[in-house]
């Protein structure tokens, strides 16, 4: 017997897979079949091709080829349906990170560009050629590995990557309720903290990023004696160098707490700090560098897990700006929640097959990023809902403890059992293929 919670479960997973299919406007039978082959497929996805072979895709491998090249899907949509079945329970905590779909070798792909890679170089520097995709994923506080993704972006090589960036924010916070409390979106050391702070001001966000620690910061001047002065007035106070404790003032706010990973936690906050802007950069168009002012936040950690002593260091710096005050707790917990979306970029890459496909256009690389995203918020809904198909060596757990991958597991037994909107195909005679005695000419060669 289906209990009640399971039932609601369910039809919001069915709702959910409906609305999905009214997304894709051209070849949206082919597409939705191409993301449940995906989701169904026993092995990690190690082709595109194979995947045709899934009894759920009941067509040919051509219109694989086709629905990825010819199809469409109103990403408009498909954000709002998103955003609509984030996690009720989970906290208004958006991590922000980009990962680069590698495209080194294939010149006849336009809009490549070189991006930062970990795991790969390029001439000795950690760079690659290809796509660089931009997620925002929602965080929780439960020791998983589980996020939320709610939109995804690709950020051209000509475009400012700030702005990118500031435009993403600003398009989910048009989603999301008004009412609710203040997001918090965080962001690692690659990104510009006090030109996201500025260009955010209006809107009302928090962010949330580290910086480095050798930076400076300054607070506002003492008001001169008697309102008078010699020269043009000051900008800047006392030097604020976050290596040299002797130049730190006494901090507004602490904080102490315990982690059963980290041990004893300090975070010390510092408001109204700014750093010296030039002219220059995100700055350029300014006469004069304005003056962003934000909180400085200290936290410093007990000790570190095994895997990371002695690659990353036990204190570490974060800049805060929105409206109100920090709350020093959602900070530091929400800084190390960051790191989850780690794993759903690992999870998506090596089980999902993300950047697996060696798709030519940017166009066919946008439309499966998206069946991507969409295929993992499945999993996401279906938790709780599949049995756990463990290997012998697994421990058992509960339904709705799964991970992801042992959730696509058991989604292919789900997925029979709720059906699909997809309609079935028309014909199962193969097209006339391409005339004989026709060639295509080279194509064209574009420089990353």
């Amino acid at each position: 017997m289906v209990s009640e919670a399971a039932t609601v479960r369910i039809d919001t997973l069915v709702g959910f897979r409906s609305a999905l299919a009214g997304c894709f406007t051209r070849w949206g039978d082919a597409l939705f079949e191409l993301a449940d082959a995906a989701l169904c497929s026993g092995a990690p996805v190690g082709s595109v091709p194979s995947l045709s072979l899934e009894p759920v895709f009941r067509r040919s491998h051509g219109s694989l080829y086709k629905a990825l090249a010819e199809g469409d899907i109103d990403t408009a949509r498909l954000r709002t349906l998103l955003v609509a079945h984030r996690p009720a329970g989970w906290p208004a905590v958006f991590a922000v990170d980009a990962s680069t779909w590698a495209r080194c070798d294939a010149e006849t792909s336009p809009e490549r560009g070189f991006h930062y890679s970990a795991s790969a170089h390029s001439n000795g520097q950690p760079i690659v050629a290809g796509w660089s995709y931009q997620w925002i994923t929602q965080l929780d506080w439960a020791p998983d590995s589980w996020t939320a993704p709610v939109d995804v972006t690709r950020i051209r090589p000509t475009a400012d990557a700030t702005t990118t960036t500031v435009d993403q924010v600003r398009r989910l916070v048009d989603l999301l309720p008004a009412q609710a409390e203040v997001p918090l979106f965080v962001f690692d050391a690659g990104y510009d903290a006090i030109a996201l702070g500025a260009d955010l001001a209006d809107q009302r966000v928090a962010v949330l990023a580290r910086i480095r620690s050798d930076r400076v910061f300054y607070p506002d001047p003492e008001p001169t004696p008697g309102g008078f002065g010699v020269g043009r007035p000051r900008r800047h106070g006392a030097r604020f160098a976050l290596t040299d404790p002797d130049t730190w003032t006494i901090p507004s706010a602490e904080l102490h707490a315990h982690d059963q990973r980290y041990g004893d936690i300090a975070v010390q906050a510092w408001p109204g700090l700014h750093p010296k802007l030039g002219t220059r950069g995100h700055w350029a168009g300014h006469t004069r560098p304005p003056i962003v002012r934000g909180t400085l936040i200290r936290v410093h950690v007990q000790h570190l897990p095994k895997h990371t002593q002695g690659r990353v260091k036990k204190t570490l710096w974060l800049w805060w700006s929105g409206p109100g005050q920090p709350d020093l707790d959602l900070c530091w917990r929400a800084y190390l929640r960051r790191f989850d979306i780690e794993h759903t970029f690992r999870f998506l890459k090596g089980t999902l097959g993300w950047t697996t496909p060696a798709l030519r256009t940017p166009e066919q690389a946008d439309r499966w990023t998206w069946l991507i995203a969409a295929a993992y918020t499945q999993l996401r809904l279906a938790r709780g809902l599949v049995e756990d198909l463990r290997l012998p060596w697994e421990k058992r757990r509960d339904p709705t403890n799964l991970t992801p991958a042992r959730v696509r597991r058991g989604f292919r037994r789900l997925c029979t059992l709720i059906g699909t909107p997809a309609s079935p195909p028309k014909s199962a005679t193969p097209g006339p293929g391409r005339p004989k005695g026709t060639r295509r000419p080279p194509r064209t060669r574009y420089p990353a």
